[in-house]
């Protein structure tokens, strides 16, 4: 295997960060990713220089901590061309989320639009604050994906009703990676009034087009997800045209980020957040062929483990396979590769709990397919493990 490239592998970016000593090379960047060393620079700076509180207007350096604010405002606006003044900074996609989704309850109630649409393969910090809604009296329609992880358009389009608020559907599903069509849903919502919200942890600042349609009202994402620090995260809530979304904050104290989103603005994150979506702008391009050079790389060497891929090729993230192998549950194919490479069996936030994927569920796969199911996902920084050693062990 070692002439057709795959077994040393390409060491991308700065691996020497991202892994060291004897530890297992890390495949599990959907969970969360490595900080880039120019993002940590940034955070470091403010947090050990410049450490002025955004919020004081009498001295340089809470004059300094403002302008850095903006600037990070500015460069996640032009990530998904945006306005900076719509860009609302929370403590992460959970967060912004549950904004864009509780936040407009009080609205909904009091103009009779009490209607939800989402999919049934949503993460659970959007299923949960609409089933929220739904035991105070909101109706929801959950729509099922295909076989292949994907959803219809035409399946959430058929559901529009005058009362309908909002659809909330993510740009990529975090366990499978398959990509939602959220450019054609908001094409076919063009002349309806329901909000759409994306959950976008897993496309910010990696697939840059569809997120700027500006049918798309709400989005969220997670610093964490795009090499930037974890407890940063943003909602940017567009306007149309001179009306504003009419969001209620959850928690209050301060008039900070427009009212909705009160307390001491973290300002090392927010100019770190900011550096990632910029550095995410200018070299997406280069980081998703590396990355699909990788897959390439595990697809081929794996395939004579006959796996089941769960995701439509060529419609999934370029970083991501999620696959069972006949025989092996996931926990025997983490505990067979504990020593070479660091995966998971779904999503990080509900890991521990050992219930069978509501995702893979929802997709129809069988019972041995689900149980069998292991999440890799990778990014540009990843250095390939001995894909020789990791079938072998996959054999043993």
């Amino acid at each position: 295997m070692a002439e057709s490239g795959i077994g040393k592998g390409v060491k991308f970016g700065h691996a020497s960060t991202f892994m060291s000593g004897n530890q297992p090379v890390y495949l599990d960047c959907n969970a969360t990713t490595p900080l880039e060393p120019a993002v940590a620079a940034v955070m470091r700076h403010f947090f050990e220089e410049e450490y002025g509180n955004e919020g004081s207007r009498t001295h340089a350096f809470g004059s300094r901590a403002k302008e850095a604010v903006q600037k990070a405002r500015k460069q996640v606006a032009e990530l998904v061309d945006a306005k900076p003044e719509e860009v609302i900074f929370t403590s992460g996609a959970t967060e912004s989320n549950n904004l864009a989704i509780l936040g407009l309850g009080n609205w909904g109630r009091q103009h009779g639009k009490t209607h939800i649409i989402t999919t049934r393969i949503e993460h659970k910090a959007v299923l949960e604050p609409i089933d929220h809604l739904a035991k105070d009296g909101f109706e929801v329609d959950l729509v099922a994906p295909d076989k292949n992880g994907r959803v219809e358009v035409e399946k959430i389009t058929r559901l529009l009703r005058p009362t309908t608020m909002l659809v909330s559907v993510m740009h990529a599903n975090n366990e499978t990676g398959v990509i939602q069509p959220i450019g054609e849903l908001g094409e076919a919502m063009a002349h309806h009034s329901a909000w759409l919200h994306v959950d976008a942890a897993q496309t910010f600042g990696k697939l840059i087009e569809p997120l700027r349609n500006h049918r798309i009202d709400l989005i969220s994402a997670s610093g964490h997800k795009i090499y930037g620090p974890k407890g940063i995260g943003v909602l940017v809530v567009r306007h149309r045209g001179k009306q504003k979304i009419p969001l209620t904050p959850l928690v209050f104290g301060g008039g900070q980020e427009h009212g909705l989103r009160p307390g001491t603005l973290p300002v090392p994150l927010i100019a770190a957040f900011g550096e990632a979506a910029e550095l995410g702008l200018k070299q997406h391009a280069e980081r998703e062929a590396q990355c699909r050079t990788f897959r390439n790389h595990f697809l081929q060497a794996i395939a004579p483990l006959k796996p089941h891929i769960h995701g439509q090729d060529g419609r999934v993230l370029p970083h991501t396979v999620n696959a069972s192998f006949p025989g092996l549950s996931a926990e025997e194919v983490m505990l067979k590769l504990r020593d070479l490479v660091a995966v998971s069996n779904g999503s990080a936030c509900t890991s521990s709990s050992y219930l069978p994927s509501h995702v893979l569920t929802a997709m129809g796969l069988g019972k041995d397919e689900i149980i069998g199911a292991v999440r890799f996902s990778w990014c540009h920084m990843t250095p390939e493990p001995d894909w020789q050693v990791v079938v072998g062990k996959l054999r043993a």
